[in-house]
């Protein structure tokens, strides 16, 4: 089992920055994707960043430029980096874990945080 938690979600104007983090606990050891999801009013839920273990990243189209993901390996958290925010990125916010190969984008991961509220004002 593996255990997330996120932190860092909350309000900020258009054209800010927030940094959320994510921290993994349990059996992390194999985990081979990290990723942050985020769930609109009315919409799905869909993958904004993933970090593979091979340390490469994905970006959705609507962030990439704006949105950073990192990892911190001794710490066992990951971090998404959103620089000049707009309100279409309001949402609730999930990290995920996953420690098989697969689709992230069509099938999400296993394992998922309880989410944090993200709020962009215009």
């Amino acid at each position: 089992q593996v255990q997330l938690v996120e932190s860092g979600g909350g309000l900020v104007q258009a054209g800010g920055s927030l940094r959320l983090s994510c921290a993994a606990s349990g059996s992390i050891f194999s985990i081979n994707a990290r990723g942050w999801y985020r769930q609109a009013p009315g919409k799905e839920r869909e993958l904004v960043a993933l970090i593979i273990s091979d340390g490469s990243t994905y970006y959705a189209e609507p962030v990439r430029g704006r949105f950073t993901i990192s990892r911190d390996n001794a710490k066992n958290t990951v971090y998404l980096q959103m620089n000049m925010m707009k309100p279409e990125d309001t949402g609730v916010y999930y990290c995920a874990a996953e420690h098989k190969v697969g689709d992230y984008v069509r099938d999400g991961m296993y394992y998922w945080g309880k989410g944090t509220l993200v709020t962009v004002s215009s």
